[in-house]
């Protein structure tokens, strides 16, 4: 076999959950449905684990396939966080497709790891960047019972120093966008790619197909499925669209591959499950091309050649990682105009409020805890258990041994105060138009948590310095006024309300 194709989905939604509630609150904009989770939960997750494919078997009974056994795909710990809780029965179906994955494709499974709570990892300090590689490892050890080969950069926003600490905790590759590499001329995508790192590791790197990618993404290659497939088995054979690196070596076998937001297949573009499972079941039953993932291509064919990585480049954002900061000129569309000059401002705000914070951490717990910042990467095992055995462990583990049994319990309310202080940085509040939407009113509401966890723990106010930077956050709207305004009006209702440890 002289081809084989790859399709992988970035399954991703940002944590929902009232912070103070532990529960996703009435999304009006969700409706019919409660709230978005459920609502694409119904018309993505769901569907893809028993997809028609357009046959029968040989007893007339329609053939359905889990599409999630086919493809590599990622799937966000704060998604699967919400599955684990309200939709088992998907979660399990996601978990038993990587099992039999396993089998299909020489014992490497087709689920990746990503990045804890889909923060841009460029833009945060090098401790939130080590502690989201290792959540998201830890969190995907729990949910698929082995080590993950490979970790997905949230909107494949990506540096050096995140590959490095990657590849320290044991990740062996990642993917990301063909214009992501530092190449004079366009690269050949169908090659894996090798990033040599200053400390002397290597991470190998797949820079999928952008257009490839784009049409299925954006540009409606999913609406025909005879097109679909037939776009996939045709691209880069001589005289097709795609163009190739000259030198590549003609005896190296091609992989045709592509990356989109999972939710594409059945949210986004209604009936591309049925499009994906279809063609899918196509490819593996034609014979022209072998349906493969990642780990497996890499196993049989390891990235030899070495290329440089575009840092602070994104898939999202043409401007590299300015769709999270700036006024880029990045839209999500909700507005026919408007500005997001909002961004900078906001992002200064949780800066001060994250730098605030740590030290507050550190100040509190460093006579309690023999590392503060060791405990916080530790302290993902009590977010995924948090039966008594599992805290009481924790705290053995990470307290200092004259420490009695009630003065090492003040170190939680500290942690999750960080791990607050970490969800605030959730992408989607700087993805879409205006401070006043949800998504970034959710964001303020774990500042808020930071804030009034502060004040509880160590009696010190940071409301005051936060709201005076969010007072230059201005919203599109003027009734909804300054981000200060914002947090009044969406925030502090809720500090009122007696602290319920979430769960997000």
């Amino acid at each position: 076999m002289d081809r084989y194709i790859c399709v992988h989905g970035h399954f991703y939604q940002p944590p929902r959950d009232n912070p103070w509630r532990g529960e996703i609150e009435e999304q009006p904009s969700a409706a019919p449905w409660h709230d978005w989770n459920e609502r694409i939960a119904d018309e993505c997750y769901a569907p893809n684990t028993d997809a028609p494919v357009g046959r029968e078997d040989d007893e007339g009974q329609p053939v359905t396939l889990n599409t999630f056994s086919r493809i590599s795909f990622d799937t966000g710990p704060t998604l699967l966080s919400w599955l684990e809780r309200s939709r088992p029965g998907i979660l399990e179906a996601i978990r038993e497709a990587d099992r039999s994955g396993r089998e299909r494709f020489s014992g490497h499974g087709p689920a990746m790891a990503q990045a804890y709570n889909h923060l841009i990892q460029p833009l945060a300090d090098s401790r939130d960047r080590q502690t989201q590689i290792l959540w998201g490892i830890s969190d995907f050890r729990h949910r698929f019972g082995r080590d993950p080969q490979g970790l997905w950069l949230p909107e494949t926003a990506v540096d050096i120093e995140s590959l490095d600490l990657m590849a320290a905790a044991g990740v062996r590759f990642t993917i990301l966008a063909s214009h992501q590499a530092a190449a004079k001329k366009p690269i050949d995508p169908t090659l894996p790619w090798l990033v040599r790192l200053p400390s002397g590791r290597e991470m190998s790197v797949f820079f999928y197909d952008d257009e490839l990618g784009n049409a299925v993404s954006f540009g409606g290659l999913l609406n025909d499925r005879e097109v679909f497939l037939r776009t996939l088995l045709d691209r880069g054979i001589p005289g097709s669209d795609l163009e190739t690196d000259a030198d590549s070596d003609p005896d190296q076998p091609r992989l045709i591959h592509l990356a989109t937001d999972g939710e594409t297949f059945g949210h986004h573009v209604k009936g591309g499950e049925e499009t994906l499972a279809w063609t899918l079941d196509q490819l593996e039953r034609g014979g022209e091309a072998e349906l493969t993932i990642y780990g497996e291509y890499l196993e049989r064919f390891p990235a030899t050649r070495e290329i440089g990585i575009k840092e602070n480049s994104s898939w999202s954002c043409p401007h590299g990682v300015e769709r999270w900061r700036s006024d880029c000129g990045c839209s999500g569309g909700r507005l026919s105009d408007g500005s997001h000059a909002w961004r900078a401002p906001l992002r200064e705000a949780l800066d001060w409020l994250r730098d605030s914070a740590a030290d507050l951490f550190v100040r509190e717990t460093e006579p309690l805890l023999v590392d503060p910042w060791r405990a916080r990467d530790e302290y993902i095992n009590v977010i995924l258990d948090r039966s008594e055995k599992t805290v009481s462990r924790f705290l053995d583990e990470q307290t200092r041994p004259e420490i009695p049994p009630e003065g090492a319990r003040k170190v939680l309310p500290l942690l999750e105060l960080q791990r607050n202080a970490m969800l605030m940085y959730t992408s989607c509040g700087w993805f879409f138009d205006d401070p006043g939407d949800l998504e970034t009113v959710q964001i303020l509401q774990y500042a808020g948590t930071v804030i009034q966890i502060a004040a509880q723990e160590t009696g010190t106010d940071l409301e005051g310095g936060f709201l005076s930077i969010l007072e230059e956050v201005e919203s599109n709207d003027p009734e909804r006024g300054s981000g200060a305004a914002i947090y009044e009006r969406h925030v502090r209702p809720n500090l009122a309300r007696p602290d319920k440890e979430g769960e997000s």
